[in-house]
């Protein structure tokens, strides 16, 4: 199960949609939802064939709400480019939550797509709070540092050979 969380605060379960199916599938073929579902890629969604009215929250890579709107069915809604991921919920449940451009969320749990199944969250950080080490794709952080902390020679994953 995973959460959504404002200021610490749980304000909702959700599920995360982190495959090309489950965006795909998104809240089609339901009549409700309880608590929430996150797209994750998603910068664009659609209320085509849907049976209910949704709100839609766009957040960027930290989980910075950057726009909200209401949906109703057959409706698309503006690409917003900056997004990483998007909550949908049922129409005024974003009233309800009191959800609004300028809130940071994060999604933590141990549900799908909640970061690697380590408690780690949709916008880097741990469920604690603290933010998740800053590694490249090739294992080393920013500051030519292996992910351990020791020195590199700055060109391949090797050790210097001096101290």
């Amino acid at each position: 199960m995973s959460w959504l969380l404002r200021d610490g605060a749980v304000l909702a379960a959700v599920e995360v949609a982190d495959s090309a199916r489950a965006r795909r599938r998104g809240l089609l073929g339901r009549d409700g939802i309880d608590g929430a579902i996150v797209l994750a890629p998603c910068r664009q969604v659609h209320t085509a064939r849907m049976r209910f009215p949704i709100d839609v929250a766009f957040c960027d890579r930290e989980g910075l709400v950057l726009y909200t709107a209401t949906l109703s069915p057959w409706r698309l809604s503006r690409p917003v480019w900056r997004a990483r991921f998007v909550i949908e919920a049922e129409a005024n449940t974003f009233e309800r939550w009191r959800l609004a451009p300028g809130d940071v969320v994060e999604i933590t749990g141990t549900g799908t797509g909640a970061g690697s199944g380590d408690g780690r969250t949709h916008n880097g950080r741990t469920g604690d709070g603290r933010t998740r080490d800053a590694r490249t794709r090739n294992g080393r952080t920013g500051d030519g540092r292996t992910g351990d902390g020791r020195p590199g020679d700055g060109r391949t994953g090797r050790q210097d050979s001096h101290p």
